[in-house]
């Protein structure tokens, strides 16, 4: 009885999973969102975006469209997750340790609330609605035969 009430649910149940797709879909498109205003505007921003790293301006600003354009997608769809999340986790951390690091929690809270659900999500996997899932389970499928 108390472990319905500790652990109310198995981590690779139909309800996690939704769950685990409904936050891939809505904080992957969220982030998509950023790296599609950045592509939008790549000639402005290239010149004047920050470089933290020391690569130019321009090859920074193509970095952090990939990490949360083309990233998201692979979240969102479940495709190669944790590989994909690399880049995304990366990009939020320069943005909140290194772009913002100066600046008043208020103004640097998006990048934490990304950061701390990238990571979260990160650790929980993908769920059972994901691309990476499905393949994984015909290659045990095709292992067993």
């Amino acid at each position: 009885m108390v472990y319905n009430f500790l652990f109310p649910t198995k981590p690779n149940t139909t309800k996690v999973s939704l769950f685990l797709l409904a936050a891939r879909i809505i904080f992957g498109i969220l982030l998509m969102n950023h790296g599609i205003q950045k592509w939008s505007n790549f000639q402005e921003l290239s010149m004047t975006f920050p470089d933290p790293l020391g690569f130019g301006s321009p090859l920074s600003l193509g970095l952090a469209i990939f990490g949360e354009l083309v990233c998201s997608m692979g979240f969102i769809i479940g495709f190669l997750y944790r590989l994909a999340m690399i880049p995304m986790i990366f990009t939020i951390s320069v943005a909140f340790f290194v772009i913002h690091a100066n600046d008043v929690f208020t103004v640097k809270e998006l990048a934490f609330i990304y950061l701390v659900v990238f990571i979260l999500m990160y650790i929980a996997g993908p769920g059972k609605f994901s691309i990476d899932y499905f393949i994984g389970n015909q290659l045990i499928k095709r292992k067993m035969r």
